[in-house]
């Protein structure tokens, strides 16, 4: 079932997809008719996550790459709720970097509160899987030293296109980032260093993960830049395809950047 966020004459709600031109109500308590056109809502961002919880350095071909050997662990740093835009939204370069990436990836959306669950009861708590992209301001990433201020910008997190929630083997699929129509990065989740299941129960066990909540997974080797004008493509076969353009921010003022 693919699942998606909307409005409909002022009122939010979660959507099924039941056609490629109706969607249908998911919340119970609204008094709508079974089938809504999908021309008379207004598509809204996937989830609203108390966090999104990032997984560096996660596809043994990305850590090849780099020149870095595969971590003893899962590396985690976190994004604000504030990044998150949905499918056709624009990724905005901000003024006070001088180069912006794209990077694919698989998103899981938490259905069920977790803590301390094992890598066995782990996907039970997953609801669905969809397509992220983790932009980063590598530049910033560099001079910083740490990831905060380089993947925390507004508009950092596109997920979409729906909330994909029939996936047999999340471990079984192709990941692709397309940048104006090339191929720029070309992965399969069968390359993670951990998979999704150690990932949701590794995570648990550092935080309690909140229906809504998002995991990024990592991301293959093949990341680059992006600058204003581009489209952006993450295609992740089972899943969906999310298309986002980039915009640059334009001038701010210099004392709110340094």
């Amino acid at each position: 079932m693919r699942i998606i966020r909307v409005r409909h004459n002022g009122r939010s709600f979660y959507a099924a997809i039941t056609s490629p031109d109706t969607v249908r109500c998911l919340n119970l308590e609204e008094d709508l008719p079974d089938d809504i056109p999908l021309g008379e809502v207004e598509l809204l961002p996937l989830v609203r996550p108390s966090k999104i919880v990032c997984v560096g350095l996660n596809y043994h071909d990305h850590a090849r790459e780099l020149g870095l050997p595969a971590p003893e662990e899962p590396i985690l740093f976190l994004k604000p709720p504030t990044t998150i835009i949905g499918p056709g939204d624009a990724i905005v370069a901000p003024a006070c970097s001088n180069r912006v990436d794209y990077e694919a990836e698989l998103a899981l959306v938490i259905g069920h509160t977790a803590r301390f669950v094992t890598e066995g009861e782990a996907l039970r708590h997953v609801f669905g899987y969809a397509c992220a992209n983790d932009v980063t301001a590598r530049d910033l990433q560099k001079k910083d030293g740490q990831w905060t201020r380089a993947k925390s910008f507004d508009t950092f997190c596109p997920v979409g296109p729906w909330i994909e929630t029939q996936v047999p083997d999340p471990q079984n699929l192709a990941v692709r980032a397309v940048v104006n129509g090339e191929v720029r990065q070309r992965g399969a989740t069968a390359d993670m260093i951990f998979p999704v299941a150690k990932l949701v129960s590794f995570i648990s066990r550092v935080m309690t993960l909140l229906p809504g909540d998002v995991i990024l997974t990592g991301t293959p080797a093949g990341i680059g830049p992006v600058a204003d004008g581009d489209e952006v493509t993450i295609e992740i076969d089972q899943v969906g395809i999310l298309t986002n353009h980039v915009v640059s921010e334009g001038p701010t003022d210099p004392a709110a950047v340094q």
